[in-house]
């Protein structure tokens, strides 16, 4: 959750997106612009890591299961040697209840704010209790704020180590399968931060995934705006933007952007959500921090509605199935993301084989 000086000060530039993105430009290199100087919001405790000037001795030869702590007898805390990530780095991970036979595996990429020790998804949206009766694995991301869940150039002074792509989907994927008898079907699902991190792993590991699910995302790092935007989100946690793609010119900026690269995406089932920002169901006066999120969620959703419909164009142009809910009201709050959880459960589980 924000601060409410961090929501404050976000605010603004959730403004300035707003009206940029409703009218943003074709995919293309970035010209010129200013990055934006987004303040952090107040300390949350969250860990990064090892000191990145640290010496950079590998942290392990290979990717190990170190421990597995339960928090219930499907819901447990499990810690992986990471070489990539320089440290130990836990997820989460939720069993069926009926484990008697191999099943996939879905992937659960948190937002923006990432907490080092829970998801969201378990946290916001009961994930642990809409999974109970579903044939897979869930894996949970835990911590990674801010960080887009990608491969970053270079280590940050302050968000640490950051190899997420080559962890997630190179490092976990067969420890996930060997430990918890995955049979290698596997989905992907993100929100907000964690929706355009989603899309990113989709097109660059397209034999990872066979179902994706983005709610409330934003997808083209490779425009002036969309770079703007990331600046932006890794600024708010005191991190330096061209430790991840490099300088606003840098190739990998165009390299991570989804709208260019969409064709990586056909032959995957596609499932996208997101509101128009307007007050819906779960914006009443009598919910909690209502100001935030009417005030701060709802400019964000509506710029994220602009990224959204771009997204689903650009995929009807290259006549690539996707199924897409455009909410008439909603902001970019947690309720609606729950609720998107079970409306995208059919998109997602046909390819996993799971009944």
């Amino acid at each position: 959750m924000l601060s409410r000086r961090g929501a404050r000060r976000w605010f603004s530039s959730v403004m300035v997106s707003v009206a940029l993105l409703s009218g943003a430009a074709a995919v293309g290199a970035p010209t010129g612009w200013a990055a934006p100087g987004a303040a952090p919001p107040a300390d949350t405790g969250s860990s990064a890591g090892p000191d990145p000037a640290a010496p950079s001795t590998p942290f392990a030869a290979h990717p190990t299961v170190d421990r597995i702590e339960p928090i219930n007898d499907r819901w447990l805390r499990v810690y992986v040697n990471s070489p990539a990530m320089q440290r130990s780095v836990e997820v989460q991970v939720l069993l069926p209840r009926d484990r008697s036979h191999p099943r996939p595996t879905v992937y659960m990429l948190d937002g923006r704010s990432a907490e080092p020790d829970r998801n969201n998804w378990t946290e916001q949206a009961h994930a642990e209790e809409f999974f109970e009766d579903k044939d897979v694995n869930v894996v949970l991301t835990v911590g990674g704020p801010a960080s887009f869940y990608t491969d970053w150039q270079q280590p940050d002074p302050v968000l640490g180590v950051n190899m997420w792509e080559t962890f997630l989907a190179h490092e976990l994927p067969p420890l996930i399968d060997a430990t918890f008898d995955g049979n290698g079907r596997n989905a992907v699902v993100g929100v907000s931060m964690g929706a355009e991190a989603a899309m990113m792993l989709a097109f660059r590991q397209p034999k990872l995934y066979s179902a994706i699910a983005a709610h409330s995302g934003c997808f083209s790092v490779g425009t002036d705006l969309g770079q703007v935007q990331a600046r932006a989100v890794v600024s708010t946690y005191r991190g330096k933007p061209d430790n991840m793609f490099g300088q606003q010119h840098d190739s990998d900026w165009l390299d991570h952007d989804v709208l260019l690269h969409a064709e990586g995406l056909r032959g995957k089932a596609i499932y996208l959500s997101v509101g128009s920002g307007l007050p819906g169901q779960y914006d009443t006066l009598g919910s909690p921090d209502i100001a935030t999120t009417v005030g701060f969620g709802g400019p964000l959703e509506a710029a994220t509605n602009a990224c959204t419909h771009r997204l689903a164009d650009r995929l009807a142009t290259l006549g690539i199935p996707v199924t897409a809910h455009f909410r008439p009201t909603g902001t970019h709050s947690w309720p609606y993301w729950r609720d998107e959880l079970a409306r995208s459960w059919p998109t997602i589980s046909r390819p996993l084989g799971v009944a």
